[in-house]
């Protein structure tokens, strides 16, 4: 009787195990245990990166707070099974256009600031005829935008920069634009 059990528990354990092989050589499956990796990682804001996977070609984008930050995603991915090679389009904010790392102790005043710059910017690109806004990011520190995302041609990206740059209140540009 116990060995009747023991059949379709041990079928069932084959049949899981098999699956989770497979999704992890599948490019969903990859971009899942990418991200997996980056949300349990204590240095990564998981919610500041961006992953996508291409015939195991993983692409991170996004804006991170540290080099220290952008070496740990790029890690995380290369050692994730499945991956074939990382494409790094993450960009490691500054807090001015001298390049010092940011300030931690910024004041409220001058988040607010940067929230009213990066909705500015967010609205003039949604309301472009040729940038589609949806599909580009906007984030902003100390008067610096930082735009992420996709484009479908270089007219594009440059208009996008454009509107970015001059807007109210920007004081520079960094664009990671694919």
């Amino acid at each position: 009787m116990r060995e009747q059990r023991a059949i379709p528990l041990v079928v069932l354990a084959m049949i899981v195990s098999l699956m989770v092989a497979c999704a992890q050589t599948t490019d969903v499956g990859i971009t899942g245990a990418v991200k997996t990796k980056l949300v349990a990682d204590n240095l990564v804001r998981a919610s500041e990166i961006n992953v996508d996977t291409t015939n195991g070609i993983v692409t991170l984008t996004g804006n991170v707070d540290s080099q220290e930050a952008k070496d740990q995603a790029l890690k995380l991915a290369r050692e994730t099974s499945g991956v074939r090679d990382v494409k790094d389009m993450i960009s490691v904010k500054v807090g001015t256009m001298t390049g010092e790392a940011p300030d931690p102790n910024r004041t409220v005043g001058e988040r607010i600031d940067d929230a009213g710059i990066t909705m500015r910017v967010k609205a003039r690109l949604l309301d472009d005829p040729i940038v589609r806004g949806l599909q580009i990011d906007v984030d902003t520190r100390d008067g610096v935008v930082f735009l992420t995302g996709s484009v479908v041609s270089d007219g594009e990206r440059k208009q996008a920069i454009q509107l970015a740059r001059t807007t109210e209140g920007v004081k520079g540009v960094e664009a990671n634009l694919r």
